[in-house]
C-alpha cells in the first residue's frame, strides 16, 4: 500500500459517494488507475464495505447504551449461543469479547431506557450471564468511522 492508496481510502472514508473521476482527480491520478486500485483495495479485502452514515437522533435512536457483560461460561458452545442472540438483535451494534474484568463489550442504540430494558429482557432470556453493567452515554463528543492510514502497510 502506497501513498496513493492511503489518499483513496482517506477520499472514501470521508465520502463514499465520490465518483472515480473525483477520486481520481483528488489523488493526482487518471480515472482508469484510480479505478483499478479502488478494485485492488476491495479485492484485498481492505475496502469491506460502502455505506450511509445515518443520523440516530433522526431515526429515534438517541440512547447509546455501553454493555459490560461478565459470564461463567467460557465455553465454545456458550459463546457460540450468544453470539447467535447478540445477532438477531438489532439495537445491538457493536459487540466485542474483551480481556480484563469484562468479558464482552456491546453497544446498544436504543430510543429510551424502555428500549433498552426490551433490549436486555431478551438478551438475559437468550444465554445466562454473570453480572451485566450498563452505562448510558450522556453526550457523543468524538464519533468516527474513519481509520487512522498512517499505519497501513
Amino acid at each position: 500500500m502506497d501513498t496513493i492508496d492511503r489518499k483513496i481510502l482517506n477520499c472514501l472514508q470521508e465520502d463514499a459517494t465520490l465518483s472515480v473521476g473525483d477520486i481520481a482527480e483528488r489523488v493526482g491520478l487518471s480515472a482508469t488507475p484510480c479505478w483499478r486500485r479502488i478494485r485492488n483495495l476491495e479485492d484485498a479485502g481492505v475496502i469491506q464495505n460502502r455505506v450511509a452514515l445515518l443520523n440516530p437522533e433522526k431515526l429515534n435512536l438517541g440512547v447509546t447504551v455501553f454493555v459490560g457483560v461478565k459470564t461463567s461460561q467460557h465455553n465454545y458452545d456458550w459463546l457460540e449461543r450468544f453470539a447467535k442472540a447478540v445477532e438477531k438483535i438489532d439495537e445491538i451494534v457493536e459487540f466485542y469479547r474483551m480481556s480484563g474484568e469484562t468479558d464482552y463489550l456491546l453497544r446498544i442504540v436504543v430510543p429510551d431506557i424502555a428500549g433498552y430494558d426490551a433490549v436486555y429482557k431478551r438478551l438475559i432470556q437468550a444465554v445466562d450471564l454473570t453480572d451485566v453493567s450498563s452505562s448510558f452515554a450522556m453526550e457523543r463528543i468524538k464519533f468516527t468511522t474513519a481509520l487512522p492510514l498512517g499505519y497501513a502497510s
